[in-house]
C-alpha cells in the first residue's frame, strides 16, 4: 500500500499581476479571516472538486457590448421633484403624439408621390 503525507506541501506556485490587484485581494481575504495562499488553494480544490472552473465564464457578445457602451452613453434625466418628473414626461408624450402625426402625414404624401409615379410611367 502506498502511504503519502496529505499534510507536506511541496509544489510552489507562481504568478505575476498587478500589485492593485494583490493588495485590494488581500484586503478582501483578510476581512474573511483569509491569507491569500488558503483563498489559492481552496479555488484549486474547487477546480479539481468541479472537474473545471467553479463558476461559469462568458465573454459577451458584440451586440452585448454595443447594448451595454449605449446604456452608459444614455443621459439619465434627473429632477428636483416629483412635479418635475411628471411634467417632463407629459412634454415627451405629446411630442411623441405629434411626431406620430407628422409621420402619417409624411407617409400619405409619400405613397400619393409613388402611385403619381407610377401612372406617368404607364
Amino acid at each position: 500500500m502506498n502511504m503519502t503525507n496529505t499534510g507536506t506541501k511541496t509544489a510552489d506556485v507562481r504568478l505575476r499581476l498587478e500589485p492593485e490587484l494583490k493588495d485590494e485581494a488581500v484586503k478582501i481575504l483578510s476581512n474573511s479571516g483569509l491569507e491569500l495562499s488558503i483563498a489559492i488553494r481552496l479555488f484549486l480544490k474547487q477546480v479539481v472538486a468541479h472537474g473545471g472552473l467553479p463558476f461559469e465564464v462568458r465573454q459577451p457578445s458584440a451586440a452585448t457590448i454595443r447594448a451595454m457602451r449605449e446604456a452608459r452613453s444614455i443621459a439619465k434625466p434627473r429632477f428636483g421633484s416629483a412635479k418635475e418628473l411628471f411634467h417632463d414626461l407629459e412634454k415627451d408624450s405629446q411630442g411623441k403624439k405629434r411626431n406620430a402625426s407628422q409621420k402619417k402625414r409624411i407617409d400619405k404624401r409619400v405613397s400619393k408621390g409613388l402611385e403619381g409615379a407610377a401612372t406617368r410611367r404607364s
